[in-house]
């Protein structure tokens, strides 16, 4: 299953993105202070590009960032416990992780 993905190439990050991606990532984003959330979004998808590139070159799982997906990237991280949807913060961080997944599509 781990090289199903090395050719898909649909998005610059190689992989497709599922909701639990995003609420993964924005867990993560949560974790941290407000005003480094934007460079730490922008930073998990580029450790997701690298940790597919490493997967489709060896075959192998990366050691620290799992198989590429933002899930992976997001969880080796330290994680906010599932919040409510309402969350203001919760949403600033979701409304973060879809702008840049938007960009990246573009």
């Amino acid at each position: 299953m781990v090289g199903q993905w090395h050719n898909v190439k649909a998005l610059p990050m190689l992989r497709p993105v599922l909701p639990q991606d995003v609420s993964s990532l924005a867990r993560a984003l949560l974790a941290v202070p407000a005003g480094q959330r934007g460079v730490l979004c922008r930073q998990f998808f580029d450790l997701a590009e690298r940790a597919l590139a490493h997967v489709g070159k060896t075959g192998q799982l990366h050691p620290n960032w799992g198989n590429g997906s933002l899930d992976a990237v997001a969880r080796a991280h330290v994680m906010a416990p599932e919040p409510f949807w309402d969350d203001p913060s919760h949403l600033d961080c979701l409304i973060l992780v879809l702008k840049e997944l938007r960009r990246r599509c573009a």
